[in-house]
């Protein structure tokens, strides 16, 4: 079979091998600006290459991994026709779960399936990824565009993606690290990110019945600008931190909301209790709970809450790290301490209500 019959019978099934071609013709602007001197080679090879020997530079360098997807967020992107944010989500997810390690992520390589390859949304998709790579200071490496005609309808597709990093072992941040007399630093979210979607659909659009379009006075434009808001990318900021102060641990706040992902790095013996006074979530959040009549406890175990990183350290460093937070534009604020606990095991307790906004 010559290729060119091959091509027509994959595309009598459904697969339009020439849209796939086009699709990374349009896409090889925006990966080329996130090249780092390390990446040998160039797009369309069947591996993308890293040059380890930049990791010689380490004492003991210790590889970090993570890989994640966007989940029912790009269902949104898919209703308004907006394809280039829903990248800073998936890189959001990936390198913000990489640094809280205190590792400084290198690369990151990306998955696309799809029901119907348009070149121009996919070229769309791997912009927004692209832009939030460049953000982090990761190279995006490679990755793959797969048409399953089918099985997803032909404007539906999903994202995914893995990313890897380096950090020094003797600098891992962690449990190990968390005394009982640390402080806790919140660090603003820029909305709900990129969690809990299957529970904000259900309550605002399918329950509630608002649409997308429908302009809420307490967001200050539409329900779906709110919604599509992109993850914010702490990736550089949180390396800047950790090279200024002291820092002992750090969570990055996803889903199961903020006590469920802060208790991952505590050790056993440490229990933490947080100020719901000290900050007051965006809008979002409660207009989710209070259309969705939602309880503190579930609406707390699965949004941000307006809380997208949480930094523990010693109280000698939260005045240094809030200034510097501040100047690379992300607000930050004393959000509450450790101690010892009383038992053997880890917990984080949330106390007060929030203040008004």
């Amino acid at each position: 079979m010559t290729e060119t019959a091959a091509r027509s019978a994959y595309a009598a099934a459904g697969v339009d091998i020439e849209a796939g071609d086009r699709a990374v013709e349009l896409m090889k602007a925006h990966v080329a600006a996130t090249r780092r001197p390390e990446v040998l080679g160039g797009l369309g090879g069947f591996a993308g290459f890293f040059d380890a020997s930049a990791l010689a530079r380490y004492d003991h360098p210790v590889l970090a991994t993570s890989t994640d997807g966007v989940g029912t967020k790009v269902a949104i992107a898919q209703a308004l026709d907006v394809h280039d944010t829903i990248g800073w989500d998936l890189i959001g997810m990936l390198v913000d779960d990489l640094v809280v390690t205190g590792a400084e992520p290198l690369f990151v390589t990306d998955y696309i399936a799809c029901g119907r390859v348009l070149p121009e949304r996919i070229a769309g998709i791997v912009k927004g990824i692209a832009e939030a790579c460049a953000a982090a200071g990761a190279a995006l490496l490679g990755g793959e565009t797969a048409e399953h005609p089918g099985l997803l309808r032909p404007d539906e597709y999903d994202i995914a993606g893995a990313t890897t990093g380096v950090v020094e072992k003797a600098k891992i941040l962690g449990p190990a690290r968390v005394r009982t007399d640390d402080v806790v630093l919140g660090l603003a979210s820029s909305g709900l990110h990129s969690n809990g979607f299957s529970l904000v659909r259900k309550v605002l659009l399918t329950d509630a019945g608002w649409s997308l379009e429908r302009h809420v006075d307490d967001f200050g434009r539409t329900l779906g600008e709110e919604l599509l808001t992109p993850t914010r990318v702490y990736a550089r900021d949180v390396l800047a931190l950790i090279e200024a102060v002291e820092v002992h641990a750090i969570s990055h706040i996803t889903g199961g909301g903020l006590a469920n992902n802060l208790v991952r790095v505590l050790p056993a013996g440490v229990a933490v209790s947080l100020d719901r006074g000290s900050w007051t979530p965006a809008p979002v959040f409660s207009t989710v709970q209070n259309v969705g009549r939602i309880s503190q406890p579930d609406i707390e175990a699965t949004l941000n809450m307006g809380v997208g990183m949480a930094v523990l350290l010693p109280a000698a460093s939260v005045s240094a790290a809030i200034a510097l937070l501040g100047a690379r534009g992300i607000d930050s604020w004393v959000l509450g301490e450790a101690r010892e606990a009383t038992g053997d095991a880890a917990s984080v307790v949330l106390s007060g209500r929030h203040s008004a906004g």
